[in-house]
Order: structure tokens, then C-alpha cells, then sequence
């Protein structure tokens, strides 16, 4: 039976780099708007023996997201790994001065996607013995000028606690990683100053996380 990994947000930074170490112990299901950036990921594990599936989707499209978790369904039976690492980073501003349509797009993307997808992925977890389920943490909240992202990231962290807490006997097992800093685009809109040369790279990290899921399964 082929092992399958979804992960949504694969097009760039930790979630392209977690794909790729994936392969080719997994058959790649790569979720992203990016199709360029979805492209040569497919090549990066084509050139590691792997295989990978493009789905160019935007998470928040409800239609589109239901129609993907049934092709899974038809086509693999279900999903062995789901890392999602998918995330709306907007420019940080004082809290008094948030834009409403910021707002509303960091709640689409960080809290309600996440949301309906814990819904939709589940059962094809559940179809598979052992089946994990993969969420990064950044904790921000409380930071000045994070107002924004900080919220709809640990209101998306509160959603996958509480899921965490009711799958201990019953399953998928949900596990919570805590990369380590990288020099993504995400970082650099955060923190354009920092010197970006004593950040881990971002394959090196996508490895170490991988290998973390990969000792975790062995658990």
C-alpha cells in the first residue's frame, strides 16, 4: 500500500522543504495556490526518487477542499500523514490600527481552513493504522505589533490542542513541532533586519522535522 503526505502549504519555506524530505518514503500529495513553486518541489523529489501529486487549491476555497479529501479517498483509501504548515502572515501594526480585510484573511486562512480541514482530513486518517496528523507552532501572541497574526495563529493552535487532547486513545495521533528559525519569507516580513546568516537553513531544518515525525512513528 502506498504511504501517502498531504501537506498543504507546499509550495515554499518549511512546508516545501518538509515535503521534500518526505520523499520518497511517502507519495506526496502537495497542496498550495503556487503552481510554480509546486513545480519545482515536484522536481526536487522526482530528483530524490520520490513521486509527488500537485494539487494547486487555495485552502480556504470549502468546495475545493472537500472535493480533494474525496479524490484521496477514492484513489489512496487515506492519508498515513498530513502535515500542514499553510499560514496567512500579515504585515504587523499596532493592534488599534488593524485592517478589517487583513483581519478577515488571516482568520480565512490561520483559523477557519484549519478548522474545516481537521474535519475533512480526519476520516482519511482514521482509514489509516498509525496516521498522524502535523502542526507548527510560533507562539506570538501577547507580542507588540503581532496583534493580528498572533491571534489567529493561537486560536489555530487552541483548534489543534483541543484535537490533540481528544484523540489520545482514539486516534489520529496529532503531533505539535517547534521549528526552529529559518529564513523564510514569512521570517524576513516579521524581522527584515535580522542577520539571516545565522538562521538554520530551511532544507536542514525541513530534514530535522521530518526526522522527528520519522522517531515519533517508531514510538
Amino acid at each position: 500500500m502506498t504511504r501517502l503526505a498531504l501537506v498543504t502549504g507546499a509550495s515554499r519555506g518549511l512546508g516545501a522543504a518538509i515535503a521534500e524530505a518526505l520523499a520518497p518514503d511517502y507519495h506526496v500529495l502537495a497542496v498550495a495556490r503556487t503552481v510554480g513553486g509546486l513545480e519545482e518541489l515536484d522536481d526536487r523529489i522526482k530528483a530524490r526518487g520520490g513521486e509527488a501529486t500537485l494539487a494547486p487549491l487555495d485552502i480556504t476555497d470549502d468546495g475545493a477542499m472537500q472535493h480533494l479529501c474525496r479524490s484521496v479517498h477514492d484513489r489512496w483509501g487515506g492519508v498515513d500523514l498530513w502535515v500542514h504548515t499553510a499560514i496567512h502572515a500579515a504585515a504587523l501594526t499596532p493592534t488599534n490600527m488593524i485592517d478589517a480585510k487583513r483581519w478577515d484573511a488571516s482568520l480565512a486562512v490561520n483559523v477557519d481552513a484549519v478548522r474545516r480541514l481537521i474535519e475533512y482530513v480526519s476520516p482519511l486518517l482514521m482509514a489509516r493504522p498509525g496516521a498522524r496528523a502535523v502542526f507548527l507552532d510560533d507562539d506570538r501572541a501577547g507580542q507588540a505589533f503581532f496583534g493580528n497574526y498572533g491571534a489567529t495563529k493561537a486560536a489555530q493552535m487552541a483548534l489543534v490542542r483541543s484535537w490533540q487532547a481528544e484523540t489520545q486513545r482514539t486516534g489520529p495521533r496529532v503531533v505539535i513541532l517547534k521549528p526552529e528559525p529559518v529564513p523564510t519569507a514569512l521570517r524576513g516580513r516579521f524581522f527584515p533586519g535580522e542577520d539571516r546568516s545565522k538562521l538554520s537553513d530551511v532544507l536542514d531544518e525541513g530534514a530535522r522535522l521530518a526526522g522527528l515525525l520519522a522517531e515519533a512513528a517508531a514510538d
